[in-house]
């Protein structure tokens, strides 16, 4: 795999990662606007965001450039 083509693969995977916080956001938003959610699922999802948000944050290092300064 060439270069291109790795950073290609790792943006088309940030894009499916940022997707993905974001329909978790929304749907804690749901549960909680609601008021019909379970704790745990609630937790878990919370949890599950937090990992996506590690993931994005070290594809978005793998991409951009260090820039000494």
């Amino acid at each position: 795999m060439t270069g291109e083509e790795d950073e290609k693969a790792l943006r088309i995977e940030l894009a499916k990662l940022r997707q993905e916080h974001r329909d978790l956001d929304t749907a804690i938003a749901a549960m909680t606007e609601t008021g019909r959610c379970d704790a745990l699922q609630l937790q878990r999802l919370k949890k599950k965001k937090l990992s996506l948000k590690d993931r994005i944050a070290i594809l978005e290092d793998r991409l951009l450039p260090d820039i000494i300064a």
